[in-house]
């Protein structure tokens, strides 16, 4: 039964196919633009021009996929590999990840699919299919876990910073100031709520006011530039400041290279990872189209790596190697009652908050697809699984110590696969180019990239974590 149901599964897919290679002639309509990229599944009724995600909203969702808990990590990234060195990493692997998007679509285009896992399926079978998935699922609940992270170690901080000085300091123990009770609260009431939602175009609001806290957080960091000494206080818990005598601590390094720079490149590629939200975000788009959703994409990658590249160089510049692995740690230390700091704490626990659900989402959908395919959709099931990965997060969350081990870890692996790796295999798996075509060269390079950098990544950060 299992392999009729596959072969019945495939046999669509590849009727669709050709379906879409007879209507190729026709793809472009009046106005020059690309024509929808998918036919209507059989049976079900294409929704009206009016309806669906609009292009401002699709690209604050896309930005809310993409900028999270990354942001944090960046400045860290920068101080283990230079100013010029990060700028060529950061710029290299954001155009790759537009590169591979384009990749996806063109893939969608000639398979008729639209779900990253059912693109595995149609290379390589069901054992493709439950590959994707699984690694979607496993790098959703790594970028869930450290956004959730970030809300343990910073809203107490945030809280305490608001209350007088005697209030947060009368007792450690109160229930307000225990970073794993707010986060189990923040979790219950906010993300568990917004994850529950059947469409992922209904938090194309709360993603434009994740996208403001994120610019806000970008301002702060360069205004808080000049207000921090350098060299820095050794110590800003004394009531007389100790400052160091070495003014080489505040020379900005333009390459740099140490054991930590291991956890660059993973930590970028985290941090533009947004494959698995692309094709739910155009499936939802008004008036969906291949070149509409390119937009969308380079509108969204191209503004989240101004973002990130300001708000990593300001921070830098501020800490220089002293910089946290978690940036904002380092301005609890140094101004841990500056007002706008608390605002910056807020905005960004804010936004990571509202990040969430949406990577739900698409680990939702791969968590359906891998185990509960054979069921029919209901909301029971919805309910289960969402409350299932939930649960997981939180405990990932409460009990891994420090992020950069997550931002090095997931990153090298589950990201490098879904950012570089997957679409370089699947295009050249699928594409009917000449396998020497610029395309092809193209993908077989993202291949060879993603596989070399993830697993030099991963040793590098394994060899530092034996040697501690």
């Amino acid at each position: 039964m299992a392999e009729a149901r596959r072969g019945a599964e495939r046999g669509w897919y590849l009727s669709a196919r050709r379906q879409r290679e007879e209507e190729e002639e026709e793809e472009e309509d009046e106005d020059g633009e690309s024509a929808p990229l998918l036919p209507p599944l059989p049976g079900s009724v294409r929704n009206p021009p009016n309806r669906g995600s609009s292009f401002g909203f699709s690209v604050f969702n896309l930005m809310n996929a993409i900028m999270g808990s990354g942001i944090l990590g960046l400045s860290y990234a920068m101080a283990n590999t230079g100013i010029m060195g990060f700028s060529i990493l950061l710029l290299i692997v954001a155009s790759l990840a537009s590169y591979s998007v384009f990749l996806l679509l063109s893939m969608c285009t000639q398979t008729a699919v639209t779900s990253y896992e059912d693109l595995g399926l149609f290379a390589f079978g069901s054992a493709g299919k439950v590959l994707v998935a699984t690694t979607i699922i496993i790098q959703n609940i790594g970028a869930m876990s450290s956004y959730l992270l970030i809300v343990k170690s910073e809203l107490p901080g945030a809280v305490a910073g608001f209350l007088s000085g005697d209030e947060s300091g009368c007792s450690n123990r109160s229930w307000y100031l225990d970073g794993r009770l707010l986060l189990l609260i923040t979790s219950v009431c906010i993300v568990f709520p917004l994850a529950l939602l059947p469409k992922i175009g209904f938090l194309g609001y709360t993603s434009s006011l994740s996208f403001f806290f994120m610019v806000y957080f970008a301002l702060v960091i360069m205004i808080k530039k000049w207000s921090i000494p350098c060299p820095l206080p050794l110590s800003s818990t004394t009531e007389t400041l100790q400052v160091s005598n070495s003014t080489g601590d505040c020379k900005a390094k333009f390459f740099h290279l140490s054991k930590e720079s291991a956890y660059a490149i993973p930590t970028m590629a985290f941090s533009f990872l947004c494959h698995t939200s692309v094709l739910p975000i155009y499936c939802e788009l008004r008036s969906p189209s291949k070149s509409r959703m390119q937009n969308v994409t380079v509108t969204g990658i191209g503004l989240s790596f101004l973002i990130y590249f300001m708000s990593a160089l300001f921070g830098y510049l501020t800490f220089y190697d002293k910089v946290d692995s978690e940036l904002l740690q380092g301005y609890s230390k140094y101004l841990p009652h500056d007002i706008l700091i608390m605002t910056v704490k807020v905005a960004i626990l804010f936004a990571v908050l509202l990040t969430v659900p949406l990577i739900h989402f698409p680990a939702r959908k791969a968590v359906l697809m891998v185990f509960f395919s054979h069921l029919p959709v209901s909301w029971i099931c919805h309910i289960l699984v969402t409350l299932t990965l939930n649960t997981i997060v939180v405990l990932f969350a409460v009990y891994v110590p420090d992020i950069k081990n997550l931002f090095g870890v997931v990153g090298s692996t589950t990201s490098t696969c879904l950012l570089f790796v997957y679409p370089g295999l699947f295009y050249l798996k699928l594409s009917r180019e000449d396998f020497l075509s610029p395309q092809k060269i193209g993908a077989c390079a993202l291949v060879i990239f993603g596989i070399c950098v993830g697993l030099l990544s991963l040793v590098l950060i394994i060899f530092n974590w034996i040697n501690q």
